[in-house]
């Protein structure tokens, strides 16, 4: 199980469409969990860097699309489509969103890349949703939460890292593994790995 497969570089038609088809799925929960983090926004007033534990959602859709199809670009490109989709919802500002589902999407990336997109085990699904959560640990300090105290700052980064690790990571194991039962992932070496296991 898990063990290192070769990698074939190239997309297949079936690689688009599904990755397209996840990245667009995930842009609809992007939308309606915006609202859900603006609506439970005011349960946070008395210490907002807690409520990073729900920011993991975000970046489900980069480090599974990768997991997903196993080819180079998946996980930015999932990840892309995510976050384009979710500013048709609504956003203040569109191009940010765009921009940070492009580097969370590299985040996931970069760590699948360094093991030469060869090995699926589920330490380096973890550690590619923290190459993602270190996008917005670090920007969202930088850009939002720059005037809070240092314990908040680091509280904030902490969480997103954490949640991103548990709900992107074991999140993104699990729903292969889950879809990968039904057969749907048979055309893909992921899920095709999951049901000989």
């Amino acid at each position: 199980m898990n063990q290192p497969t070769p990698v074939r570089q190239g997309w297949r038609t079936v690689d688009i469409i599904v990755a397209a088809v996840v990245g667009v799925a995930f842009g609809v929960v992007f939308a309606g969990w915006n609202l859900l983090w603006a609506a439970l926004g005011p349960a946070f007033t008395a210490f907002p860097p807690l409520q990073a534990f729900m920011y993991g959602v975000w970046l489900l859709p980069g480090v599974l699309g990768g997991l997903l199809i196993r080819k180079p670009g998946a996980a930015t490109f999932t990840e892309l489509v995510a976050a384009t989709v979710s500013v048709f919802f609504g956003a203040a500002s569109p191009l940010v969103i765009i921009l940070y589902g492009l580097f969370e999407g590299l985040g996931a990336e970069a760590v699948y890349a360094g093991f030469r997109y060869r090995s699926w085990r589920l330490p380096v699904v973890l550690l590619a949703a923290f190459g993602a959560g270190l996008v917005p640990a670090v920007a969202d300090n930088v850009l939002y939460n720059a005037a809070w105290a240092p314990l908040w700052i680091l509280t904030y980064g902490v969480l997103v890292l954490a949640s991103s690790t548990v709900i992107a990571g074991f999140g993104s194991h699990g729903l292969v593994r889950s879809l990968a039962k039904t057969g749907v992932l048979a055309p893909f070496a992921s899920g095709r790995e999951q049901t000989v296991a």
